[in-house]
């Protein structure tokens, strides 16, 4: 069986003669003597598991240790620490908020290394992928329901047309990152993406930002200016919400897709551009041609290749790895002791339909990995319903163990860290209780 690396921090006169041989036996300890050389470290290899070892340090390198515990999220730190070190407010904190758990001197050996393999245990349980399996890097779309999948096929097979694109989808649902898609997959990729949202600009100010202007051509063009579509040349040019632009627009933007030349306000020199238009609404443009809001001739141009993208309620089987690759993304944003979700906050998740779709999804995850209070992000930090039929096997055995643990605590708290007299009390025999121990870790 191959040895598990370890990484071993010493700081201050500790060393790691100190720990008894029987606790590294099945571990590769790389150790180092600095926070430098640990970083460096962790660099090099992937160390799932982290031994600090602290003796005679002062107030002051607290502040360096948690800086770099806190750039180290994904390894599982166990602190061995002088007892009265402890005592002292600024690592009470820093063992609360970055460790996996703690020991004093002298080391229990067996205490260490039941708790090493327990460490070793649950970074492996917290191993998950950034992007999800059969999502293609390039394309960043998470996921792996039938919808998703569906919509990738049809990525990659507009994405080497040239052909203009019309991305149909619910507010939030990711039309733009669909869109970027088509684009980095495509043969343009090398080229600029150049985004507008034409709802969120004047409608005074299209015009002269998507074409352009000449010095002079109003009060205050001081110089010449190229436009989004001279700037996307070579690249593609992503038009958001194009249901919003101004009628009088929308009769320019089909000349340009006819002859691709434009003219800058204020000019009659006509400008050749080579550029890729895909364009998004949330609304249906057939409707807005019969109330007289849109152009038939520009949707016609326009949807050559449609894309539907699937709302989230459509892709409720992806909600749990959306919601775990948020937690990975704004890993920066979230309280120090913050672990993952809850069963009952997946649940949740799962049971909510979600109106403002991704977007929302991900704003409500990033508050609360701000401001949960617990180790596991419940459905009351995400502000969400409880639903009464949730009730099902996941929460139920989520019941258990939370019993099982509680019932663990309490008897040995009762018998003073005493762990045959609490498995008498409960029932169990001092290996079924240590195995238990290991399981929910606990510590005596």
């Amino acid at each position: 069986m191959p040895l598990r690396p370890l990484l071993g921090v010493i700081l201050g006169s500790a060393t790691l003669d100190t720990v008894p041989s029987v606790v590294l036996s099945a571990w590769d300890v790389c150790a180092v003597h600095d926070l430098g050389a640990a970083a460096h470290a962790l660099r090099s290899q992937s160390y799932p598991v982290g031994l600090l070892l602290l003796q005679e340090t002062k107030d002051s390198d607290v502040l360096a240790l948690d800086e770099f515990l806190e750039t180290q999220q994904h390894t599982q730190w166990v602190g061995v620490f002088p007892p009265d070190m402890i005592k002292r407010p600024s690592y009470r904190t820093l063992v609360v908020q970055h460790l996996f758990d703690f020991h004093t001197w002298p080391i229990d050996p067996f205490r260490l290394h039941h708790t090493l393999g327990h460490a070793f245990g649950y970074a492996e349980l917290s191993e998950r992928p950034l992007v999800a399996s059969g999502a293609r890097a390039d394309m960043d779309l998470v996921g792996r329901s039938p919808a998703i999948q569906r919509l990738r096929s049809q990525i990659a097979k507009v994405s080497h047309a040239s052909a203009p694109v019309l991305i149909w989808g619910e507010s939030g649902s990711g039309k733009e990152l669909t869109a970027r898609a088509i684009h980095t997959s495509s043969p343009r990729a090398a080229g600029p993406f150049v985004a507008l949202n034409c709802g969120a600009v004047p409608a005074s100010l299209i015009q002269s930002e998507l074409f352009g202007y000449e010095r002079g051509a109003f009060t205050g063009a001081n110089r010449e200016k190229r436009g989004l579509i001279e700037s996307a040349a070579g690249g593609t040019l992503f038009l958001d919400e194009i249901g919003d632009l101004p009628l009088e627009l929308q009769a320019n933007l089909l000349r340009f897709l006819q002859e691709r030349t434009i003219s800058r306000v204020g000019s009659t020199q006509s400008i050749e551009v080579d550029v890729r238009v895909i364009a998004a609404s949330h609304m249906r443009l057939e409707d807005a041609v019969q109330a007289g809001r849109f152009r038939e001739d520009l949707l016609y141009r326009l949807n050559v290749l449609p894309l539907t993208v699937p709302a989230l309620r459509e892709r409720k089987d992806d909600l749990e790895l959306l919601a775990r690759h948020f937690f990975e993304v704004f890993a920066r944003d979230r309280n120090p002791r913050l672990t993952g979700f809850s069963n009952r906050g997946i649940v949740a998740i799962k049971s909510y339909d979600w109106p403002g779709n991704v977007r929302e999804l991900m704003n409500r995850i990033r508050r609360a990995m701000v401001m949960a209070e617990g180790r596991l992000i419940t459905p009351e930090d995400l502000d969400l319903p409880m639903p009464s039929a949730a009730f099902n096997g996941e929460v139920l055995v989520e019941a258990r163990v939370r019993a099982e643990r509680d019932a663990i605590r309490t008897c040995l708290q009762r018998s003073g860290n005493n762990v045959t007299r609490a498995a008498r009390d409960l029932g169990v025999s001092r290996m079924t209780l240590y195995r238990l121990m290991e399981k929910h870790g606990v510590s005596p």
